[in-house]
């Protein structure tokens, strides 16, 4: 489980330092855009108060600490059951990018009231109109790593 707790730390720092440079030492929380590599890659501030794409978000402090807490019931959840079922290395990466991108946002919204995303990713003919973070990436590979992986250890026993 050492694993998953470095994997976890590793993606809380990486994603906390990244929103660092870009808000504050970039000033992209007063500049809003900067070209990186256009389309492809530019910093568009978004102050994300909802889950994924903006859902369910809402300025009231109610939704704000209901998704901190939903993050971090998820967040033990997960490290239980992987730390229960005993989960291979695939499973413990998995769950450490979940779990620490999961932490980074939910010190976002603790200290900022919102979400910090910047990345945005566009095609010469399309302009993608979300932003996103680090955490946001881990999320959704920590996710889809469990759903991939969690299965396989009980499919080899039914064999």
């Amino acid at each position: 489980m050492r694993l998953m707790a470095w994997i976890a730390a590793g993606i809380f720092l990486l994603d906390q330092i990244s929103k660092y440079i870009v808000v504050h030492l970039m000033n992209l929380d007063r500049v809003l855009e900067i070209d990186v590599f256009s389309p492809w890659l530019d910093f568009r501030m978004a102050w994300n108060q909802g889950v994924n794409f903006g859902l369910f978000s809402g300025e009231d402090q109610l939704t704000r600490w209901l998704l901190i807490v939903l993050s971090l019931v998820i967040t033990g959840w997960v490290w239980h059951w992987v730390r229960r079922s005993k989960g291979d290395r695939r499973m413990q990466v998995a769950a450490g990018l979940l779990i620490g991108g999961a932490l980074g946002n939910v010190i976002d919204r603790v200290l900022y009231g919102a979400v910090a995303d910047f990345l945005n990713m566009s095609l010469p003919f399309w302009r993608n109109p979300w932003s996103f973070n680090v955490a946001d990436i881990a999320i959704f590979a920590g996710a889809l790593g469990l759903v991939l992986f969690s299965g396989e250890k009980n499919a080899k026993r039914r064999r």
